[in-house]
């Protein structure tokens, strides 16, 4: 039995089915980006054991094609089985062991990329200074007791967690949280109640003054989802009503329980981080009679108490920042403000695993060859 499994994870044709699916997968999931936009495709095609398909109508997937993780999964498996059964090691062969080492760590490198690695952004205001980035696209429900003089206590949800009709309790909290709908993407307007016939979109609170529609997913690249929620309570000292919650609301809102108060807020995960960066000076150059950008960089204090370290910077386009094994991209700027910028921050713990890949991947191809070329001359000189 183990050698029948060790032939069909060994076998060529394995190989060549995985490659043929894999050319697949990259032609439909480039075209999918079209339609479903350049991170749902990759989460859906590239970033998943299985691509399921959906009945219309229907709450339930079938599997129709193998992911991104399963190829690469079997591919490796099949390169480390194949090199277990068939090849057996001789100085002769030196470059083809590097060779299928640097692929293999290539492969490694790649899924624990896709895993580990955080990309946010950091927006600053001159004068201004921050500890933590933003994500993107994911948020977040916290509460925030604010009742320590010393610390606050933040309890947060991950937006994985917010399905309509789901109930979530935690130990920290005197209620059980009611997720009562969950918008992906969605759009605020304030309510005129002389005018509009919609109704408002929560009971209590800022939710109380508007309306809650949901709107379509985003798909280009220049654009995001900002998703919002409805929310109620649930215990003995829960507060009564429906609130609203989203990124697109001007503060938190305040919930009563007890004699607690809790900011209560739907926001774009944060990223703390044990330093601070202050921006300095934002300067955005043009070129002489256009409004084209020709450079624009920021000048930034880093404050490390930690390390007892404080340093001066100026991050510009190829030059970033890297420190503590994170790095910040100068990224962008708001239209019409001199005094704003956006820094991309991505931290990545493998990032020298693809560099280190090519290399030994480079030297095998070049060992091996010269290991046929001296045989192949040693060849010609006797005859």
């Amino acid at each position: 039995m183990a050698d029948k499994i060790f032939k069909f994870f060994s076998s060529l044709k394995l190989t060549v089915a995985c490659m043929v699916c894999a050319s697949i997968l990259v032609f439909v999931g480039t075209l999918a980006q079209v339609n479903e936009g350049l991170y749902d495709a990759q989460v859906r095609y590239f970033r998943s054991l299985l691509i399921y398909w959906y009945p219309s109508g229907g709450s339930f997937g079938i599997p129709v094609f193998p992911g991104g993780y399963l190829l690469g999964w079997v591919l490796l498996i099949n390169l480390l089985t194949a090199h277990y059964t068939r090849f057996k090691f001789a100085w002769s062969k030196l470059g083809i062991f590097m060779t299928h080492f640097g692929l293999i760590l290539l492969l490694i490198g790649q899924f624990a990329t896709e895993r580990l690695q955080t990309e946010s952004m950091l927006e600053l205001v001159e004068g201004g200074s921050k500890n933590y980035s933003e994500a993107g696209r994911e948020v977040e429900l916290v509460f925030i007791d604010r009742s320590n003089p010393d610390e606050d206590t933040v309890i947060s949800i991950p937006q994985s967690w917010l399905k309509s009709g789901r109930e979530i309790s935690n130990p920290a909290l005197p209620f059980t949280v009611h997720i009562d709908t969950f918008y992906p993407n969605s759009d605020i307007q304030t309510h005129a109640p002389m005018v509009s016939t919609n109704a408002v979109a929560a009971t209590q609170g800022t939710g109380a003054k508007v309306e809650l529609s949901n709107a379509p997913l985003a798909t280009t690249m220049d654009s995001r989802n900002v998703p919002s929620a409805v929310i109620s309570f649930g215990g003995e000292d829960a507060p009564s009503g429906t609130w609203l919650v989203s990124p697109m609301l001007n503060g938190p809102e305040v919930i009563s329980a007890g004699s607690k108060n809790y900011d209560a807020e739907l926001r774009f995960t944060r990223y703390y981080m044990p330093y601070s960066i202050q921006l300095v000076d934002f300067k955005h150059d043009k070129y002489i009679g256009t409004d084209t950008p020709k450079n624009y960089s920021s000048r930034v204090i880093l404050d490390d108490p930690t390390n007892d370290e404080t340093r001066e910077v100026t991050i510009w386009m190829n030059h970033p920042l890297r420190y503590a094994g994170t790095t910040y991209f100068q990224a962008g700027f708001e239209r019409g403000r001199d005094d704003l910028t956006r820094l991309q921050v991505v931290k990545n713990p493998t990032w020298l695993t693809p560099y280190i890949s090519v290399i030994i991947i480079g030297l095998g191809l070049i060992i091996q060859f010269m290991i046929h070329l001296v045989r192949f001359a040693n060849q010609r000189k006797r005859a």
